[in-house]
């Protein structure tokens, strides 16, 4: 495992970026994310070793977590983890690096995280994780289920993305959203700073009977935008562009405060 090291960087000395996801280790988008950013810094890599998607900030607890070392990525430095995707991120710190990396990034998932998809999100939550622990993080996300998605674009602004991270002072809590159209390279129209939509899932259970005569449910929904605002992810999205979203673990609503404040004396 990787030795101690300090986090000051001084001279040649490469970025640590440790890179997660939700997907599982042998997923596309992860292999897509190392490709696009190896040369960077020193890539180590720290996922779970099965599809983890909507596990939201889950951590294990009441059972052993397990590290595995796999040479999915060549000479790089890669591990699977039994756990969810938060747990990767503290495994890695704690019992790989031995320190905090210099960035975290997680993805590149398959299908969207954008708008209310970050509550849910394993991807977004491994990211922050990673900036609860004052490390600069991004978790990208391609709007493409597919197991045999188009990563071009998603490599081309992920990599985008992180060359800016590097080059800019940013503050140790600093998260983002970033999610790319399902679009070939160069239909994509740049990149643009948004907000998070008020947008959520209408959300239906299907009632179905097993052969045994018992119910279950099968989770069905469709995807709905009530937010028509020119400068949110969604707009941006299906406009071409790719949405990055600063968002924060700091949940408290500041204007209700001070209203309750006023109100409730």
């Amino acid at each position: 495992m990787a030795t101690k090291k300090s986090t000051a960087r001084s001279g040649k000395t490469k970025p640590v970026i440790l890179i997660t996801n939700d997907d599982g280790v042998t997923a596309p988008g992860i292999s897509n994310l190392v490709e696009a950013v190896k040369d960077l810094g020193k890539i180590v890599v720290v996922a779970p070793d099965k599809p983890q998607s909507g596990m939201g900030h889950a951590i294990t607890i009441g059972q052993p977590l397990r590290l595995q070392r796999v040479h999915n990525f060549g000479e790089i430095e890669a591990y699977s983890c039994t756990g969810t995707p938060v747990d990767c991120v503290k495994l890695a710190v704690d019992k790989v690096l031995h320190r905090k990396p210099d960035l975290c990034l997680s993805g590149i998932n398959h299908g969207a995280n954008h708008s209310i998809n970050v509550i849910y999100s394993g991807t977004m939550s491994a990211a922050v994780e990673a900036a609860i622990e004052s490390i600069p993080s991004a978790g990208f996300s391609l709007l493409d289920h597919s197991i045999e998605a188009d990563f071009e674009g998603a490599r081309i602004f992920a990599r985008q993305v992180v060359e800016k991270m590097l080059s800019t002072k940013l503050d140790k809590h600093t998260v983002l959203n970033v999610n790319i159209p399902a679009l070939p390279a160069n239909l994509l129209k740049g990149i643009k700073i948004c907000r998070q939509a008020y947008a959520k899932y209408v959300e239906d259970f299907i009632a179905r009977q097993d052969p045994h005569g018992r119910h279950y449910y099968w989770l069905t929904g469709e995807f709905v935008n009530f937010d028509k605002g020119k400068d949110t992810d969604v707009w941006a999205l299906a406009n071409g562009y790719v949405s990055v979203v600063p968002v924060q673990f700091d949940l408290t609503h500041y204007e209700q405060k001070k209203k309750l404040e006023k109100s409730w004396k």
